[in-house]
């Protein structure tokens, strides 16, 4: 007799628990954000992206916020691009005083920000945890022209995905009725709109979207203490740009067109714009190329993502489109007696709630939204001078394309899970997410979808390994810049004349210690952001001339000083020449 012994059934495996796929997609997801904070941080530790004197000009505001010295509504020298980013690094260098790597903590914080959201966005559209995990995957690479808009503090950037992903939730939220803090949520939402008016105008596009699922679901609700709450939090978001257009009689509108090219003395031509702005504009735009340029091979992307905005935009229509339920009475059980004679269909998929109905309805609404924010993005990008005449520094324009990324890529996740269930979805109005279930394998198009998320992990990851292999040169150019400041304090040298792209970023980097006022390559007064700096350098008694070894700036000053020898005295660093007046 066997005592003691417990007999495991056979016949079927053993299931896993229901809760381990969901535990595992929650850890590989946290692990990916940790990824991509992690990268982040070791780019910033090796001063990569470089900075430069934009850059600067915003450091230079924190440190004049954290003195209080002065409490900037623009960034300097212009009427637009409000100094968000300056009041959020102040507290930070106040404490470490100026460097480039205080600075860009608060943007590294932003970005990790924008992760955590675009998650929950996702989760919230699509209910798909493994999607959501694909799509934090994809967040956490970083080409150049990524990392450069989510970690160089140079205005307006950094903060354009973490408010426009935040805008898209609370609007899901209220548009789906999701109960508790509703009025904060209203709040919360006008608040976001209203800041990112003075901040970065760029998110428009999420804003009109986000507003217009709230005035499609809620517009009764806005009616009342929702829409005061709402008016309210938008107008302290925005009270920075209209007191200042009140006390100046300004129109910062204007200068935005002006910014965006609309305004150019040279307009660019229609080829290069739409060269510009529909083939270069989307791989860089959205983190699939290498630094400063694309490959041929990495254009694919401009092919794809029309197609995307499509489909996209097909399925969530189909979803938000779709009847709603009507609610029924909960199925009865089928007793054994009659259990063979109810269908299998019948007894395993119960009508859905009409909660659950709304809020597909809401997620269709919402998919909607930012599959037209990214087109009108795109399309006013390319309609831009911008688009044609600095293409690839320009499609940093483009930033906000990946706040639609949950909806442009949902429909090949959709494709490849029918590929690995045997089965393929096809459009159809009858299903919440507007595919249909349990059709004969359409093999082509679902390898084809498989094909095109297996290329952008891929380019993605390829350009974030050029973008790393970049960085020991962006620390080495930083170390010269460094042993500049290092030589001007050593020479004694407190006022310079330099080049744009040399004089905010030396200013910033010495404290202002050494202060420089800007002029061109002929030695004539060029575009000072700061017009005190001007006024010091001008009443100085000797200011000293620097420029980069090599530069158009540098060749008129060794012709100045063949012409009239003994009247400047030269003093050469690596990568740097500064010019000292002699007597």
């Amino acid at each position: 007799m066997t005592v003691g012994v417990r007999q495991e059934p056979t016949g079927a495996p053993r299931a896993l628990p229901a809760s381990t796929p969901a535990r595992l997609a929650v850890v590989l997801t946290a692990l990916a954000l940790l990824a991509g904070v992690g990268y982040r941080l070791a780019l910033l530790l090796q001063d990569a992206p470089p900075t430069n004197s934009d850059e600067a000009t915003m450091g230079l505001a924190a440190l004049h916020i954290a003195r209080g010295q002065e409490f900037p509504v623009w960034f300097y020298g212009q009427t637009y691009m409000g100094t968000l980013e300056a009041y959020l690094a102040a507290p930070v260098l106040a404490l470490t005083g100026p460097s480039v790597l205080g600075l860009r903590l608060p943007t590294l914080a932003l970005y990790a920000l924008f992760v955590l959201l675009a998650w929950r966005l996702t989760r919230r559209l699509t209910g798909d945890r493994w999607f959501a995990l694909l799509v934090v995957v994809l967040l956490a690479f970083g080409s150049d022209r990524i990392v450069k808009n989510q970690l160089i503090a140079g205005g307006g950037y950094p903060e354009l995905n973490p408010v426009g992903a935040a805008l898209a939730l609370l609007a899901y939220d209220l548009a789906a009725g999701r109960p508790g803090r509703r009025l904060p949520r209203w709040a919360a939402w006008g608040f976001l709109a209203g800041l990112m008016l003075w901040v970065d105008p760029l998110v428009l596009p999420y804003v009109a979207g986000a507003g217009a699922v709230l005035l499609g679901f809620r517009w009764r609700e806005l009616r009342g203490r929702a829409g005061a709450a709402l008016g309210l939090a938008a107008l302290v978001g925005a009270a920075p740009l209209l007191g200042h257009s009140l006390a100046t009689g300004r129109n910062p509108l204007t200068a935005v067109l002006a910014a965006a090219g609309g305004g150019a003395a040279d307009p660019a031509g229609w080829a290069d714009r739409l060269h510009g702005g529909l083939l270069l504009g989307p791989p860089l735009g959205m983190g699939l190329c290498s630094p400063s340029h694309c490959a041929t091979w990495q254009l694919w992307w401009a092919l794809a993502l029309p197609v995307l905005l499509v489909l996209g935009a097909l399925t969530a229509w189909r979803t938000l489109r779709a009847p709603a339920s009507v609610p029924s009475a909960p199925a009865a059980v089928p007793s054994p007696a009659t259990a063979w004679r109810t269908p299998p269909a019948a007894a395993s998929v119960p009508s859905p709630a009409p909660d659950a109905r709304r809020d597909d309805r809401v997620a269709g609404a919402v998919r909607l939204a930012l599959v037209a924010a990214a087109a009108g993005t795109l399309a006013a990008y390319t309609l831009s001078s911008a688009a044609g005449r600095t293409p690839v520094e320009s499609s940093r324009y483009l930033s906000g394309l990946l706040i639609s990324l949950p909806a442009l890529l949902w429909p090949l996740w959709r494709a490849a899970r029918g590929l690995l269930d045997g089965r393929m979805p096809v459009l159809a109005a009858g299903r919440p997410d507007g595919l249909v279930p349990g059709r004969p394998a359409g093999r082509p198009a679902a390898v084809l979808a498989v094909a095109v998320l297996a290329a952008t992990v891929a380019s993605g990851g390829y350009a974030t390994y050029r973008a790393a292999a970049a960085a020991p040169a962006a620390h080495a150019a930083e170390a010269r810049h460094a042993e500049l400041v290092a030589t001007l304090r050593t020479l004694g040298v407190r006022h310079v004349y330099g080049g744009y792209w040399t004089c905010n970023r030396l200013t910033f980097a010495s404290g202002e210690d050494v202060v420089c006022a800007v002029v061109d390559d002929d030695l004539s007064p060029g575009f000072d952001r700061y017009a005190p700096y001007r006024h010091a350098v001008t009443a100085a008694a000797a200011p000293a001339w620097v420029a980069p070894t090599g530069s158009p700036l540098a060749n008129r000053l060794d012709d100045r000083m063949r012409a009239a020898p003994g009247s400047l005295y030269l003093v050469t660093i690596d990568g740097y020449r500064i010019y000292l007046p002699r007597g």
